[in-house]
């Protein structure tokens, strides 16, 4: 993952390319660029409110989203069949344990990935 400052120059030198043109382009990259864009704090809520992966699909990462929902819903569904609940929390302690880091570094990350679809 980038750095903040790596962020800002790589977003400052997009900025500088948009800039070089025609008023009819720009008004279209703006467009496309408003439609498109994420939003860091929807990301954040996503990942907090629903460790299942949400958040992936949010920024188009289906794969690793379905992975991530499918993992927690077998681990909720042992937890509570009382078939195995050592494993269900163990599955739920993983993907908490692997989601916790992206959403302490959402604001990088959707940073990148706006930084990136432009």
């Amino acid at each position: 993952m980038m750095k903040n400052e790596q962020l800002r120059i790589e977003e400052q030198q997009l900025r500088a390319q948009i800039a070089l043109l025609s008023i009819e382009q720009k008004r279209q990259c703006y467009a496309l660029e408003l439609q498109y864009i994420k939003d860091p704090d929807t990301y954040a809520a996503l990942n907090w409110l629903f460790l299942a992966g949400l958040h992936h699909f949010y920024i188009g990462k289906w794969q690793r989203g379905l992975i991530n929902l499918t993992l927690m819903l077998i681990g909720v569904v042992l937890y509570f069949s009382h078939v195995l609940p050592l494993l269900g929390a163990a599955l739920i302690l993983v993907i908490f344990m692997t989601e916790l880091p992206q959403l302490f570094n959402s604001q990088k990350i959707i940073y990148q990935y706006n930084n990136q679809l432009m």
